[in-house]
């Protein structure tokens, strides 16, 4: 079983401390979200899964943290400045403004519901008023525009029309990879194909931002640029698709809510010779099984667009540099081949947000106890998991039970995400531990105080077994080594 909706796991997320309304005292910020000290932790996990599997489990992977504000040409030469944007519409009516793109596919769906098969290009749909307005039901548009998506600001004490104090929050972490190309092959001397990882924040003026964390302006990217011959491209393509699936098995979500999206040619960025979406099943509730999933990971083959198009020395027809503000060549020098050329680039890009949002919708599940109330179970993976383990007093007024707890505690900290409670009865603090994805739960009682051994209860099978004290640290070890 998973949450059957995201509504259950805003709810969730609220009351057990994962993630809160942004600016809640002062009426909120429309899709702007903090993340509590549950959700954190759960954010800080993902982060880790991923770094340990793609830089520390590997031999070629390389790790960078680049700056959130760039030159403003990184954004010029990227493309960023004049494609970097949404179709936008307004409704004349009721004013709500709305992506044309997501219009156009609601109109498609529609037609397809009615037994009409058609590709539908343009805004003529739009234009013959054939699709009413999600808000009001009218159909009275504007024409439609592009609408930059990267958030602008100034640097300096400088008026804010000064052209050259212009700069963006970032929109993605990948450009900061490329314009680090040669650094990071010099000091690191590394050989193709090799990968440069990084993790940080981006920012996007989405024009419809929602459904909670799934789309937001302010996310965190886990991004990785893989640089390989032209000619191997296709191969290590594939090979990540491969990897990249595999890993979202690794850490608890089940292949049922996963699926591959292989993106039509019109769908592709102008930079991409193949697309491959992972996709998972955020939308179970829709009617349309074909709306029920959205993009969790892409992994793009971006050829030898980006190393190119920073470079000082590519020349059009003319003879003209196609960038003649760089003032390097990232172009790579094969000793064994003795040529010279720009690698392709193989980049699989997911977000620390999504990732959490699928991890806690999967792991969602119900189960009833023996008297026949409905818990609430969240069954992620113990690795990725915010709390490993809860030691509980069954006595609170029992200074010798609790003094024993806490000294439990203290001695699976250092190894472990570990927590002490005793504010409510065994049972509510059982419910508590499971609703927030705790794996085990340690209980301390008045026999531990004669036979130096505890009772450890499952999560997912509530299932108990009494192990000894000095065996307890390594007893879990096991435990999470085995799941």
């Amino acid at each position: 079983m998973s949450a059957p909706n995201i509504d259950t796991i805003v709810s969730l997320a609220k009351r057990r401390g994962f993630v809160y309304p942004s600016s809640e005292i002062y009426g909120g910020l429309g899709s702007a979200w903090d993340y509590g000290p549950l959700g954190a932790e759960l954010c800080v996990n993902v982060r880790a899964a991923w770094w340990r599997w793609m830089v520390y489990e590997r031999d070629d992977i390389e790790g960078l943290d680049s700056s959130i504000i760039l030159n403003r040409l990184v954004w010029k030469y990227s493309g960023h400045e004049d494609t970097f944007s949404d179709p936008l519409v307004d409704c004349r009516e009721c004013q709500s403004r709305f992506r044309a793109d997501k219009l156009r596919e609601q109109y498609r769906q529609s037609k397809a519901k009615a037994g009409e098969y058609i590709l539908v290009m343009g805004w003529r749909f739009l234009e013959r008023g054939e699709l009413k307005c999600p808000n009001c039901g009218k159909a009275n548009w504007t024409g439609v525009r592009p609408f930059n998506l990267m958030f602008r600001t100034h640097v300096g004490a400088t008026a804010e029309d000064d052209a050259d104090a212009l700069v963006y929050l970032r929109p993605e972490t990948a450009q900061g990879i490329f314009i680090n190309f040669l650094n990071v092959l010099n000091t690191s001397r590394r050989k193709l194909p090799f990968g440069v990882a990084q993790i940080g924040k981006s920012f996007r003026n989405e024009v419809t931002p929602g459904n909670f964390i799934f789309r937001t302006r302010e996310f965190e990217q886990m991004e990785m640029e893989y640089f390989v011959r032209p000619g191997e491209d296709e191969q290590a393509h594939q090979e990540w698709i491969d990897a990249c699936r595999q890993w979202f098995l690794d850490i608890g979500i089940s292949a049922g809510n996963l699926r591959l999206y292989e993106q039509p040619k019109e769908e592709l960025a102008h930079y991409a010779k193949r697309t491959v979406d992972i996709q998972y099943r955020f939308f179970p509730e829709r009617e349309d099984e074909e709306r029920h999933w959205d993009e969790l990971m892409g992994i793009a083959n971006r050829t030898d667009f980006d190393l190119k198009t920073h470079s000082k020395k590519p020349e059009d027809a003319e003879g003209k540099r196609l960038n003649p503000d760089s003032t390097e060549d990232l172009s790579y020098f094969d000793e064994q081949t003795k040529q010279r050329f720009y690698p392709y680039v193989i980049e699989p890009a997911a977000g620390v947000n999504r990732t959490v949002l699928a991890l806690l919708m999967d792991a969602y599940s119900e189960k009833t106890n023996d008297k026949g109330e409905t818990r609430v179970i969240l069954k992620l993976h113990h690795s990725i998991a915010p709390i490993k383990v809860a030691v509980l007093p069954l006595a609170k007024n029992k200074p010798e039970i609790v003094g024993m707890a806490k000294a439990i505690k203290r001695s699976l900290q250092p190894i472990m995400r570990a927590v002490y409670d005793d504010t409510g009865g065994i049972g509510k603090l059982y419910a508590r531990q499971d609703e927030v994805g705790t794996p085990f739960c340690v209980t301390v009682d008045h026999q531990s105080l004669e036979d130096e051994a505890v009772t450890v209860r499952d999560r997912d099978t509530w299932a108990q077994e009494r192990i000894k004290v000095a065996n307890l640290a390594t007893y879990l070890l096991q435990r999470f080594a085995d799941n």
